[in-house]
């Protein structure tokens, strides 16, 4: 296993670092402020082929393996980890899926649109169902050729914005898991009740909103997939989520680590920079190693998932271990800043509230310890 970048894959992190220091970095403080990314910051990325990363050539996307697609993710939450989940969820659960698990005719209705211009939702969280997907109350009723959906979700990463939803709903009461199936819904869908953004701690930039669905008429023809495969559909794309999830909050405690150096270096205390102080400097050492202990996590997962191996089990350790660094190097970083850390003015603020929520979407850190430890057993493993 090689974990080298490739020519290619350093040209990619290359242009979109550079275009996101260019275009992205001056505002992702206001975006922060004014809770809301605009839609030209997309439309950037889109012009890039960043909306088509895991869609391939021929259906209009650029084709990206899932190396590069975490180098990206990367480089994009290095300077806004809110823009990075907008991105990051759209490319993985929004429009994978319609290209893994849809017909031709749904592939040609909305891939064009989900490559170039349109971001997508995932719905499948619910006011009583979130680590327990399996218990998602939403209903499907199948009239004719048509399915009436009535109940609600929250916690829609890009559900102010989006132009598709990929929404999650019981077309069986007794199947538990196997009762789910998945839909294609188009912006303003009657009986789409989009709520308000939700007033979040970190990620203010990215909204999340509630949706209700109130007698929601949708198609058979937007049916994905067959009848109860959906919960089999949300899961193989989280995995490749959580893999995303790890890459963003990698991209937010390099942020942090960089921002500390940069302080410790120029911050004087006791007649010297503190970054000459051994306590500061064992506060380096740790959070570089975090840091590159999660980058091979992720790069391991996104490996096999690459060459067609499972990595279930490695993309759940990609995901709890590269969280709770993030949360920890971020803290860190705050430390070092003393109590300008503590004040908005100093990036290290936002930081640490971005990265706070990466160890509970895409499943918790308890989860993915379950995932982790079921894959153990059910290997043969010893725990």
């Amino acid at each position: 296993m090689n974990l080298d970048l490739t020519e290619d894959q350093r040209q990619v992190r290359d242009a979109v670092r550079g275009l996101c220091e260019r275009e992205f970095a001056p505002f992702a403080p206001r975006w922060d402020r004014e809770g809301i990314v605009p839609r030209d910051a997309v439309s950037k990325l889109a012009e890039q082929g960043f909306l088509g990363m895991a869609i391939p050539e021929e259906w209009g996307g650029v084709g990206y393996d899932s190396r590069t697609i975490v180098v990206v993710l990367e480089e994009i939450a290095r300077v806004s980890a809110a823009l990075a989940i907008m991105i990051a969820v759209h490319n993985s659960v929004g429009a994978l899926p319609v290209f893994r698990f849809g017909t031709d005719a749904q592939r040609r209705r909305f891939l064009p649109r989900l490559v170039s211009r349109e971001l997508a939702a995932f719905s499948l969280s619910e006011p009583g169902a979130g680590s327990d997907a399996a218990a998602i109350a939403s209903i499907a009723v199948r009239q004719g050729d048509t399915y009436v959906l009535n109940g609600s979700k929250n916690w829609v990463t890009n559900g102010q914005q989006a132009g598709v939803y990929l929404i999650f709903a019981r077309t069986e009461k007794a199947a538990g898991s196997r009762g789910l199936s998945a839909f294609i819904v188009e912006r303003g869908a009657a009986g789409l009740v989009v709520g308000n953004p939700e007033d979040k701690m970190g990620l203010r930039g990215s909204d999340t909103v509630s949706l209700s669905l109130e007698d929601l008429r949708v198609p058979l023809e937007q049916r994905l997939g067959e009848e109860g495969e959906g919960f089999k559909i949300a899961m193989s794309m989280l995995d490749a989520g959580r893999i995303g999830v790890g890459a963003q909050a990698l991209g937010v405690m390099r942020a942090a680590f960089d921002e500390a150096v940069r302080y410790a270096q120029l911050r004087m205390a006791f007649g010297q920079p503190i970054a000459k102080i051994q306590a500061v400097q064992w506060k380096f050492a740790e959070m570089e190693r975090r840091i590159q202990c999660a980058r091979l996590l992720i790069q391991q997962a996104a490996w096999l998932k690459d060459v067609g191996q499972p990595y279930t089990r490695e993309a759940a350790m990609a995901k709890l271990y590269a969280s709770e660094a993030a949360t920890w190097v971020t803290h860190q970083a705050i430390q070092v800043h003393g109590g300008y850390g503590y004040v908005k003015e100093y990036a290290v603020e936002r930081f640490y509230r971005d990265a706070r929520v990466m160890e509970i979407y895409e499943g918790t850190s308890e989860i993915q310890r379950l995932v982790i430890a079921r894959g153990l057993l059910k290997d043969g493993a010893a725990v």
